[in-house]
């Protein structure tokens, strides 16, 4: 039993609070934290009746290191769920080394003014956090997180050594609307709109956005167009996978989308470079944003499945060995249970998952470590148990 506080109330902490109160045994008590105290408060009405978790909600503003500092001495949680925007993981790891407390989140940091997102600046706090006595779990979302969770279960069991990874991201859901983002149009646009990269043979290579296309048939979705991305828990992998060799990362994407964010791309739409307006600055990103449904109301009109998976090779005893591993997700069910689509499921599920371990001592050691750094047994379980069954195929087609 324990106490977590949760920084964030957007979709995938909706999911990860709903989930929380559903496993009130582990979740004793949980506080919402938000700039927006009033959605938090929504939230806890929403669920109060329906738990033995005790709710209590807070406004804190995670870009404020002192502010976060207050509540945590005052809640006193057991771990700290950063589900918050990536521009403030730096801010609350310093807040939970000041006070000594664990801390978990879904997504690595990212500097506001550059769309550059990788670990340096987390893993930095290596030294820090073990002398403090506390862990950081990063990335404890789907991908990253549950596709490193996929890739320590696969050594464990499956292989001796790792040769290659691809993991595959399809998200087969019909909104409806000409263009939506799934996730925070800012990161989502950010992400998809950079140049792409993959590992291979020690070193990066790099790609231009949306270069490389291949075409998947996937389990309870169908035939998809994928586009080879970047992603950070490519960076982890390549460090923590014996004898990798090459890793890369899929995103399926539908025309109408693609065609809408090129237009998009080609007026200025997109940029992250702030311009006058009437006298004032304003990011054109952060405007269309504004302009653009909020992923969080896709719920209710989205059909159709997610696929997300890892396509292993490499070998067992010897001899050359295929793995693919996945989970399929669907829509409507999602929103049913939770009020929220497959997008934000996937990734709030793992998160109160990643709380859970460390919160009750499974994965807790003092420093900074990636998720595939732990035993992935008891996540792999906590998968079929709170929503995300996992599927094996032994026999997949590769991605050439």
């Amino acid at each position: 039993m324990g106490k977590a506080l949760i920084i964030g109330c957007g979709g995938v902490a909706s999911v990860a609070i709903h989930k929380c109160c559903q496993n009130s045994e582990a979740f004793e008590e949980i506080c919402i934290a938000s700039r927006t105290k009033e959605k938090c408060d929504a939230l806890k009405e929403k669920l109060e009746g329906t738990t033995k978790t005790r709710i209590s909600t807070a406004k804190v503003d995670a870009n404020k290191v002192d502010e976060l500092v207050a509540l945590i001495e005052r809640f006193k949680p057991d771990v700290v769920l950063n589900l918050a925007l990536p521009y403030q993981d730096l801010t609350i790891m310093d807040a939970c080394l000041k006070t000594k407390v664990h801390y978990v989140d879904t997504a690595n940091y990212e500097p506001e003014d550059t769309a550059k997102f990788e670990y340096k600046w987390q893993w930095a706090y290596r030294e820090k956090f073990k002398k403090a006595g506390i862990c950081a779990l990063l990335g404890s979302g789907f991908d990253p997180g549950v596709t490193g969770v996929f890739t320590a279960y696969a050594l464990k069991h499956h292989f001796d050594e790792i040769n290659y990874i691809d993991i595959l991201d399809c998200n087969g859901g019909d909104h409806g609307y000409p263009f939506a983002t799934n996730f925070n149009p800012e990161i989502n646009i950010r992400e998809v709109s950079a140049n792409g990269s993959y590992w291979e043979d020690g070193h990066w290579v790099e790609t231009k956005p949306m270069e490389i296309k291949r075409e998947y048939d996937f389990d309870g979705v169908g035939k998809k167009d994928m586009y080879l991305l970047h992603h950070e828990e490519i960076e982890s992998l390549a460090l923590n996978v014996p004898g990798i060799k090459r890793i890369r990362f899929f995103m399926t994407f539908g025309q109408s989308y693609l065609t809408h964010l090129k237009c998009l791309e080609n007026v200025g739409m997109t940029s992250i470079k702030p311009i006058l307006f009437e006298g004032k600055e304003i990011v054109p990103l952060q405007f269309l944003k504004a302009v653009l449904p909020d992923p969080a109301s896709l719920g209710p009109r989205t059909v159709g499945k997610t696929n997300i998976g890892c396509i292993f090779r490499g070998k067992k005893d010897g001899k050359e060995k295929t793995y693919y591993l996945y989970n399929v997700c669907d829509h409507q069910e999602c929103y049913k249970e939770v009020g929220s689509q497959a997008i934000s499921y996937t990734t709030g599920v793992p998160a109160m998952i990643g709380a859970m371990l460390v919160m009750n001592g499974t994965w807790t050691k003092p420093g900074v470590y990636n998720i595939e750094e732990f035993d992935p047994d008891p996540f792999m379980e906590a998968l079929n148990k709170w929503g995300l069954p996992w599927k094996e195929n032994f026999h997949p087609v590769l991605v050439d």
